[in-house]
């Protein structure tokens, strides 16, 4: 079941897996519009909740058999990508923008997202992600209050 869910479905063993994660979180944030760019704060919030916990939950238990933020474990990156788009109003070229900049902050890890990995279990796994999501957030929320996106 863990790894079910450290995986998000098996996509975990994907080439690219990471990439193809927070793609399809754009997908679901996408079509979870419901008529509206936003996403309710109350379900959204409890949904957060439990994501962050149960991918932490789910890449401490798999760590063991898979070793340290194995690259089957991309249930950081769905809560990562997720974070990121949380109180940002939907669109199509706001998630691809969206979708950019976080990956360049999961790859690059720069702004102490890299001392984020080092934090132990999946702790360390999660937080690295929701660290890149938070800066994906600031960055469109100025963005779109700018007028640009």
């Amino acid at each position: 079941m863990f790894k079910l869910i450290a995986s998000v479905l098996g996509i975990g063993y994907v080439k690219g897996g990471g990439t193809v994660a927070a793609a399809a979180t754009c997908l679901v944030l996408y079509l979870a519009r419901a008529g509206g760019p936003t996403v309710r704060p109350w379900p959204a919030g409890l949904l957060t909740a439990g994501l962050l916990a149960g991918g932490t939950l789910a890449a401490q238990r798999v760590e063991a058999q898979w070793g340290k933020d194995s690259y089957r474990v991309v249930i950081d990156e769905v809560a990562g990508m997720w974070v990121g788009m949380l109180l940002v109003p939907i669109t199509g070229p706001r998630l691809l923008l969206g979708l950019v900049l976080f990956r360049f902050f999961d790859i690059v890890k720069p702004l102490f997202i890299r001392k984020m990995e080092a934090l132990p279990g999946g702790v360390g796994v999660m937080m690295d992600d929701v660290l890149a999501g938070l800066y994906t957030s600031l960055l469109l929320q100025t963005a779109v209050h700018l007028g640009y996106v």
